[in-house]
């Protein structure tokens, strides 16, 4: 009842005001058949809850008071949708009020459906809870049983225990008065290594004085030839070091004499290259006067026979002469195209 009152105080409240544009109300008018499911659902959650005896509720002053509310809310808007059917001939309002109206009352009958199954929750975690004690005190039972049985056998134990005691005590002082025995067979044994051992020792300190004598002799001996040894490797190094010296002012002569017979040959080489570059050219000029003069040659042959044949300007061949001439100039005419084609 309290979460029925909560709900009916915050629906006037919301729904006076809310305010949603008109794009996402023309977006949602498709949907009425959704929100009309919701709303079979949201009624059969109603029944539900108003079948149950101890959901039923009383007219008391609060009550009036939250009928009277609900229809303060519900003139006012019919009153805004009145308004706006005049202004603008719409009902968005009217709309928005119900749509809204439809979400708090699916919230609302959501929250109760979560509570019934919270209590059933409830109910079997306590089912539960009851049989795991029952498991526990079953349990108990059997760990009682089982720390009286452990005692028993603790008891038994004791006396096993003190009876082997009593054992171990004769036990341990014949392996005392055994090992004491062993301990001085031992001991005997040790006192006869140690005298050998230094009889030994004795004997290692004179080998190692007579050993360090002679490495001493050795190492005078070795000093002394590398003494020798330096002496002669100083020498050595500056007998080489001004052959060295030699060998680099040579080197540095004949690296200048190279050069200088380098930079002779690079100028040898130029006047080479230019000189084959001047004869290439003159060869190339005598070549093109050669086939220019072929060239006029046969211009000029051509010109000539034209013109004695076609009898231009003051060459003309006189009449009686035509057929003696004739059969000359046809010889003549072969040989000049038998000479042409060797041409």
């Amino acid at each position: 009842m309290n979460l029925e009152e909560k709900s009916l105080d915050q629906l006037p409240a919301v729904s006076g005001t809310s305010k949603i544009p008109s794009a996402f109300l023309l977006k949602e008018e498709p949907k009425l058949p959704e929100i009309r499911q919701g709303g079979q659902f949201a009624n059969k959650m109603q029944d539900l809850f108003f079948k149950n005896p101890a959901r039923e509720t009383i007219m008391t002053t609060e009550t009036l008071k939250k009928i009277q509310i609900d229809r303060q809310f519900f003139s006012d808007v019919i009153t805004d949708t009145m308004q706006e059917l005049q202004n603008s001939g719409t009902f968005t309002s009217l709309l928005k009020a119900l749509s809204k109206e439809r979400e708090n009352k699916m919230h609302f009958y959501d929250i109760i459906a979560r509570e019934e199954e919270g209590r059933k929750k409830i109910k079997s975690l306590q089912k539960q809870l009851h049989n795991v004690k029952k498991e526990r005190q079953v349990e108990i039972q059997s760990q009682n049983e089982y720390i009286a049985y452990l005692k028993d056998q603790l008891q038994e134990m004791k006396a096993k225990t003190n009876m082997e005691d009593r054992y171990m005590k004769k036990n341990t002082e014949l392996q005392i008065s055994q090992t004491q025995k062993k301990c001085n067979r031992t001991e005997e044994l040790l006192l006869e290594e140690i005298e050998k051992l230094r009889l030994k020792t004795e004997e290692e300190n004179r080998i190692h004085t007579e050993i360090e004598t002679f490495l001493k002799k050795e190492q005078q001996k070795l000093e002394e030839k590398l003494e020798f040894w330096m002496e002669k490797y100083d020498k050595d190094t500056e007998m080489k070091q001004n052959e060295l010296n030699a060998l680099k002012s040579a080197k540095a002569s004949d690296l200048a004499h190279l050069q200088e017979l380098a930079k002779t040959l690079r100028e040898y080489e130029q006047v080479i290259i230019e000189d084959r570059m001047e004869k290439e050219k003159s060869r190339k000029k005598q070549e093109q006067e050669i086939l220019e003069l072929k060239s006029i040659i046969k211009l000029q042959a051509w010109w000539r026979g034209t013109v004695v044949r076609k009898e231009i300007g003051s060459f003309r061949m006189p009449k009686k002469d035509i057929d003696s001439k004739d059969s000359k100039g046809k010889g003549k005419g072969k040989e000049k195209d038998k000479r042409r084609g060797k041409k």
